[in-house]
């Protein structure tokens, strides 16, 4: 899989899986099988973060090289002279961010105060509202932010 990652130009490939990896990234060979089967292999391509995963087979080399192969077809779309088709089909495959902390949600320091937290969704809350103006789902991110601190700090 590495090497089809390495031939599409893209670089940094990380493996995640719930099986130990050897120190060059690579599962060992001599480990139980884990419960999830399911692979995901994040790497950079075009200066984009993209990830790939599989959890179709029952065996997680069979998932690795499931990725290895669709990244192999992809490859051969793109030497068949229809690359713009590699790039659209990239685009499913980026990699979302890392959600935000409810401390940078409400924009609060690890171990603020039940009345900090409250004081700051007051304050964020102001704009995120709909009926200020805000989107429902800003709203509802303050929400899940204020009541997992509270649930802290309490």
């Amino acid at each position: 899989m590495f090497s089809e990652i390495r031939r599409l130009g893209a670089g940094t490939p990380v493996l995640s899986t719930n099986i130990k990896l050897r120190l060059d990234g690579l599962p060992y060979s001599n480990q139980s099988p884990p419960a999830d089967k399911g692979v995901a292999v994040y790497f950079t391509h075009k200066k984009q973060s993209m990830c790939f995963a599989c959890d179709r087979w029952d065996r997680v080399q069979d998932n690795i090289y499931a990725i290895a192969m669709t990244i192999g077809a992809l490859r051969g779309i793109e030497r068949w002279g229809s690359g713009s088709m590699v790039e659209q089909a990239f685009t499913g495959f980026v990699a979302l961010p890392a959600p935000k902390s409810p401390y940078e949600i409400l924009g609060v320091q690890r171990g603020a105060s039940a009345d900090e937290i409250d004081t700051a969704y007051r304050q964020k809350a102001k704009s995120a509202h709909p009926d200020k103006g805000g989107a429902p789902g800003a709203m509802e991110e303050l929400n899940r932010a204020r009541a997992t601190l509270k649930a802290t700090a309490a």
